[in-house]
């Protein structure tokens, strides 16, 4: 292997070894026993989610219990004001401007964790254990002052980690992030299930079942990941003669999938929140509302395929903008064959897109809740769900292809430098 790739994949390795021991640094002035025991006895509810997503720091109450999400809602509205406002859409597509574009994200992600962070640190002045002890330990108002500053130093180290990784190591630091959280709750979760078996409170048979439910789904993932359109581009013999000595691409190629991993996570994120504000409540009927709007319920299903229908068209018309593909391609003087440049070709290109996309919105809809229909009935942890196998498999894809990609670029350094 390439000296300069072995550095990438150690300096990644390192950042996401550096983010594990923060997930283990707790907010000061906090039981977490109490924490643990409520995150516990919550685990199959929206907060089991967020838990699962902070990689089990929530219930530590570490200092990155809020995780990188906070950071993903501030681009989520940035992207959704980008789409909206015209200057602001254009901005990101200068230089100068993306550097401003990237600095409203961080502001904005700033005042997401305070608020977040304030809100925890006030739903847990009521908390307290079987015992009787309180979740807080220290004066309130000390608490929410330390508890706000703690957890937007922890989100900014994370989201400088994940800088770090995209910068100097190998794939995208967020997801690499968000994989780690899940990953890491892998042993303990098979370690639950065994143990579930050993006091036969699961049959083996189940788990066999749940294996090759997982082996499923991580194969049509595979499948579909990997699998892409390819829309062939011509040239006119004069620009093929002025490069000859160039690389030129000979068609277009547009993945099943263009929103990767995005829509199920905001889709769990919108409807986490909600339940985590409802499970506070002593009223019956809200309390009713919370168990029919609960992760273990059919309705949480629904409006989660739901919600990743509507974020896999929005942000695949984000990332594949083929009004400005057609005027790249215009400019460059390739065409499709059989396509007038320009206007037909954004109206071409947008309709092959939005087949796929309807193919890969219901392909992330049916992983990501299909699973959950077909062991319902058999007591499996979150880590078993849809949406956790997604993300882990398709992360680690990506991050493979990106391995392979600065692999090849050496090997082509390599022989460029010795004349070949």
């Amino acid at each position: 292997m390439d000296k300069t790739l072995t550095n990438k994949i150690l300096i990644t390795l390192a950042f996401l070894f550096a983010y594990r021991i923060l997930a283990y640094v707790p907010v000061p002035g906090v039981n977490v026993d109490v924490i643990k025991e409520f995150f516990n006895s919550n685990n199959s509810n929206a907060l089991g989610l967020f838990n699962m997503f902070s990689g089990k720091a929530a219930e530590r109450l570490s200092i990155i219990s809020l995780g990188i999400m906070p950071y993903i809602t501030a681009s989520i509205i940035m992207e959704l004001l980008a789409a909206t406002f015209p200057k602001l859409g254009q901005m990101k597509k200068e230089r100068d401007g993306m550097q401003k574009y990237m600095q409203i994200i961080r502001y904005a992600t700033i005042v997401i964790t305070l608020v977040q962070s304030i809100g925890v640190s006030i739903g847990l002045q009521s908390l307290s254990g079987r015992g009787g002890e309180q979740a807080i330990m220290i004066d309130m108002n000390l608490f929410i002052a330390i508890s706000a500053v703690s957890m937007l130093t922890g989100t900014m180290l994370l989201m400088w980690i994940g800088e770090q990784i995209t910068q100097r190591g190998i794939g995208n630091g967020i997801s690499l992030i968000i994989f780690a959280g899940i990953v890491s709750g892998i042993p303990s979760a098979i370690g639950g299930t065994i143990n579930l078996v050993n006091t036969s409170e699961m049959n083996f048979l189940t788990v066999i079942a749940i294996l090759v439910i997982i082996l499923a789904t991580i194969g049509a993932i595979i499948f579909v990941e990997m699998g892409e359109r390819r829309i062939p581009i011509s040239y006119s013999r004069k620009v093929i003669m002025e490069n000859q000595n160039k690389r030129i691409m000979n068609y277009i190629p547009i993945k099943v999938n263009l929103s990767g991993v995005i829509p199920p996570i905001f889709a769990s994120a919108i409807l986490m929140f909600p339940s985590t504000i409802l499970q506070a409540s002593t009223n019956p009927v809200i309390q009713a509302i919370n168990d029919f709007l609960s992760p273990n319920g059919y309705m949480f299903n629904v409006l989660t395929f739901l919600f990743i229908i509507f974020f896999a068209f929005f942000y695949a018309s984000i990332v594949f903008n083929t009004k400005d593909i057609s005027e790249n391609l215009k400019k460059q003087g390739g065409f499709i064959p059989g396509v007038r440049p320009g206007e037909s070709t954004a109206s071409y290109l947008n309709e092959v897109a939005g087949r796929l996309t309807l193919g890969g919105a219901l392909y992330l809809g049916i992983i990501s809740t299909l699973p959950w229909v077909l062991v319902k009935t058999m007591g499996v942890p979150f880590y078993f769900g849809g949406t956790s196998v997604l993300i882990v498999v398709s992360v680690a894809l990506d991050t493979m292809r990106r391995i392979e990609a600065q692999s090849y670029t050496n090997k082509y350094q390599t022989l460029s430098a010795v004349g070949l």
